[in-house]
């Protein structure tokens, strides 16, 4: 059984939370192939779950910031902390970041429904958007970048 260090972030004990979470996820883990459907499902389904609990601590808190960043932020700290091994989520990560681009569908399919931004308007906000990606990109790349070379130094 994996060993759970106590993790108390803003006077809430995370670990009386996660640990039966964590427990009943090592016991379905045991049951499935490495790989199969069901366990990315299950992997990716932690993720989906860590992201609601940090919706509800936000909006719980009423903090200014989105839930989704405070759900990175704690996953982080318990893939930092080695309180959650990176094997249990890196399968369904991967897999939400391979169908990536289907979350942005719906973004396409307002521009259907707004001509106008397919005019001089869509072109400023077209190459706003290309900007902000590629500085997206590049910013993301240097720390990937950073995080290889400090890891293997």
């Amino acid at each position: 059984m994996t060993s759970i260090q106590s993790i108390h972030l803003w006077n809430i004990n995370f670990s009386a939370i996660l640990l039966p979470i964590m427990k009943a996820q090592e016991t379905i883990i045991r049951r499935f192939t490495h790989g199969s459907a069901g366990l990315r499902g299950l992997q990716i389904l932690t993720l989906m779950l860590l992201c609601w609990l940090a919706q509800l601590l936000t909006s719980h808190l009423q903090w200014p910031i989105p839930g989704s960043l405070v759900g990175l932020f704690v996953l982080w700290l318990l893939l930092n902390r080695k309180v959650l091994p990176a094997a249990w989520v890196e399968d369904g990560a991967n897999d939400l970041l391979n169908h990536l681009m289907l979350f942005f569908v719906p973004a396409m399919l307002a521009l259907v429904d707004r001509p106008e931004l397919l005019s001089m308007l869509g072109v400023k906000l077209l190459i706003a958007v290309l900007i902000s990606t590629l500085a997206v990109m590049c910013g993301t790349a240097c720390v990937v970048e950073i995080g290889f070379r400090l890891k293997h130094d």
